[in-house]
């Protein structure tokens, strides 16, 4: 569905809002584009996160400039399985990074991000520079 397209991960997001230039080229690039999604989930971590007005009106503009990706009931019953078989083998992960993951595949995304646990999660193709 969605050939090509990278799922920007907050980590990612907060380092281009940042201004970031190691990250910031990159994201830029695949916003041009027009690579990037992002769901609920990321806003929702980028909006708790402000420290000023300025840093809202930039995110709001950022939020325009993505694909938006809502996680389905169905996708929440797949992450809610996904994160019980990897407790089962001993591996504690954030439920949002988990429901993260869950869209990626469901939408054949790539992730961008530079959080670890991304690796722990099994279908998972991560973006690289």
């Amino acid at each position: 569905m969605t050939e090509d397209g990278i799922l920007v991960d907050t980590s990612l997001f907060i380092e281009f809002l940042k201004g970031n230039k190691q990250y910031g080229s990159e994201v830029t690039m695949l916003l041009e584009k027009n690579r990037v999604f992002s769901t609920g989930i990321i806003i929702a971590e980028l909006i708790q996160g402000l420290k000023n007005l300025k840093e809202e009106q930039y995110l709001a503009e950022l939020i325009t400039a993505v694909n938006i990706l809502e996680i389905t009931t169905d996708l929440w019953v797949e992450a809610g399985n996904l994160s019980l078989s990897l407790r089962k083998k001993g591996i504690n992960l954030p439920l949002t990074d988990v429901a993260i993951a869950t869209l990626a595949i469901e939408h054949n995304l790539s992730i961008f991000t530079l959080d670890k646990h991304f690796e722990q999660m099994p279908g998972i193709e991560l973006y690289k520079t």
